[in-house]
């Protein structure tokens, strides 16, 4: 209950700052040049590992820890080259991630917020490796 309260209270503020959040954006300019396909996600943390993603549209590279969730989303921040959002995925937590587009295969990452009820930060460096298979 309190989780819920503290999820609206931060929607409701990004909301009233200067109007600046949309809800379930069509598209983000910042994310335009970014090219599908198969990407590989280093973390830039300590024995932080890899994995790979195909990725069909670029804003799956917003919500890499609920990427199997259904999850409103709001803009905090939307430029050519870098976006800010805030996500809400009800139960299976939200959070807020960063991204800045170097080139339309190379994006750093940054998010942070809760997943399934855990904590978590996550800095990332996304590679476009090709075609996804």
């Amino acid at each position: 209950m309190v989780t819920m309260w503290l999820r609206a209270m931060l929607v409701g503020a990004l909301m009233t700052a200067g109007g600046t959040a949309a809800a379930a954006p069509e598209r983000l300019v910042a994310l335009d040049t970014v090219q599908p396909g198969e990407w590989e996600l280093r973390a830039l943390e300590k024995d932080g590992g890899k994995r790979r993603l195909c990725v069909r549209d670029p804003r799956q590279l917003l919500r890499t820890e609920h990427a199997r969730h259904q999850c409103r989303l709001f803009v905090v921040k939307d430029g050519p080259a870098a976006a800010s959002v805030t996500y809400d995925c009800a139960q299976a937590g939200g959070g807020r991630t960063d991204v800045r587009v170097e080139t339309p295969r190379l994006v750093q990452i940054r998010s942070q917020g809760v997943a399934d009820g855990a904590p978590f930060a996550r800095v990332m460096e996304a590679r476009r490796l090709g075609a996804c298979r």
